[in-house]
């Protein structure tokens, strides 16, 4: 089977992790967490990284340290991680939904002025698979309306809008660092910022509301730390960033070229603008192949060939179907979300395949045809 994505520790990981090891720094103090943020967020450009346990608690912590909460809306994509939904809701908001770019797979920009009302707090921009979001365009809606941006860059490691790294093109950003991420902890996240108080904010939260004197809190705050071990992976990972980054880069690349002749997908696309790091490689089926996703999916894994559905828009999630007041209202239209579902799987990406692997991923890709 050749799988979907697994993780590649090429680096010191083994090394820095034994050091924690063997010098009992094994929880959420030690070297390693203050040396990945710094790492990582250097990497990004930005003044400021807070690690913490994983990349729904990383957009959590964001959006209550930004102050949003009870009677707030946050505009989100529907395409997305369910993650992206929940955050909104833990944090007391509600999630109002967006259909997306047809081409970026991202929030359309030109759908947001109309959903945004006088609750509307923020803008969740989610880098969908690797490409960025219309920053510039989400950015000047923001500072005219007065909003916060939110970047979700679980699966954008190292993508760019005009030559600027995502995560620091907003109040906040959120990444992810779970096994399947292009960076990897095992579990993990980290909220990026450039202003000094909301750092420390963040950092409160982070670790209970904890202050001095100690067991007296003025704030209540969350166990979303990272522990050494986890921050010992992720520095050794980020060391190894540019050459991560630019093997994805290498798949998609691979990909289109052996797809290009191909009139029975539609593949993913780079805009003139942005630096997509195919973190997925994602194809939609058209019509003309004769086989639905599902059936295509089916097929693929009797060959040995692992895949993965799109995600499942908001919109549809029968978790939603509710008159609860903390849900997204689900009743409206998102044809591109909703056919982005319907049709769209992601091929095996994963950093350690060889061209050999992808040719044959390929091959029985097209042998499937009906």
């Amino acid at each position: 089977m050749i799988h979907v994505c697994e993780p590649v520790l090429d680096g010191l990981e083994k090394k820095y992790v034994m050091d924690c090891v063997e010098t009992n720094w094994i929880s959420s103090a030690g070297k390693y967490i203050h040396l990945f943020e710094e790492k990582f967020s250097q990497y990004c450009g930005v003044a400021y990284g807070v690690a913490c346990s994983s990349g729904t608690s990383a957009i959590h912590l964001a959006l209550v340290a930004l102050g949003i909460g009870p009677g707030d809306e946050v505009l989100i994509p529907d395409f997305t991680l369910i993650v992206s939904a929940n955050a909104v809701i833990l944090s007391g908001a509600r999630p109002v939904l967006v259909d997306v770019d047809c081409e970026t797979w991202c929030i359309d920009a030109d759908q947001i002025e109309e959903k945004i009302t006088p609750r509307t707090k923020a803008i969740m921009a989610v880098h969908m698979y690797g490409h960025p979001c219309d920053m510039e365009a989400i950015c000047e809606i923001a500072r005219r309306h007065n909003l916060y941006v939110l970047e979700d860059c679980a699966e954008a490691h190292g993508a760019e809008v005009n030559g600027i790294k995502v995560g620091s093109l907003s109040d906040a950003s959120c990444f992810s660092f779970y096994g399947n991420k292009i960076l990897t902890t095992g579990e993990g996240g980290m909220v990026l910022c450039q202003d000094e108080t909301l750092a420390q904010r963040l950092r409160l939260l982070r670790n209970q509301g904890f202050q001095e004197p100690r067991f007296v809190h003025e704030v209540m705050g969350f166990n979303y730390r990272m522990t050494n071990i986890q921050a010992a992976m992720g520095l050794a990972q980020t060391e190894m960033v540019v050459g991560k980054v630019e093997r994805k880069r290498w798949i998609g690349k691979i990909y289109n070229e052996l797809l290009a002749d191909q009139t029975d997908f539609t593949l993913p696309i780079e805009k003139p603008w942005a630096k997509n790091v195919y973190w997925m490689y994602g194809i939609l089926v058209n019509k003309s192949f004769g086989l639905t996703k599902d059936e295509l999916m089916s097929t693929l894994t009797k060959k040995g060939i692992d895949t993965r559905s799109f995600f499942c828009p908001m919109s549809l999630q029968p978790v939603f179907k509710s008159d609860d007041h903390r849900f997204p209202d689900t009743s409206g239209a998102y044809p591109v979300s909703v056919d982005l579902w319907n049709r769209g799987l992601y091929l095996p990406s994963g950093l350690g395949l060889t061209r050999s692997q992808l040719e044959e991923v390929v091959e029985k890709l097209l042998s499937c045809k009906a």
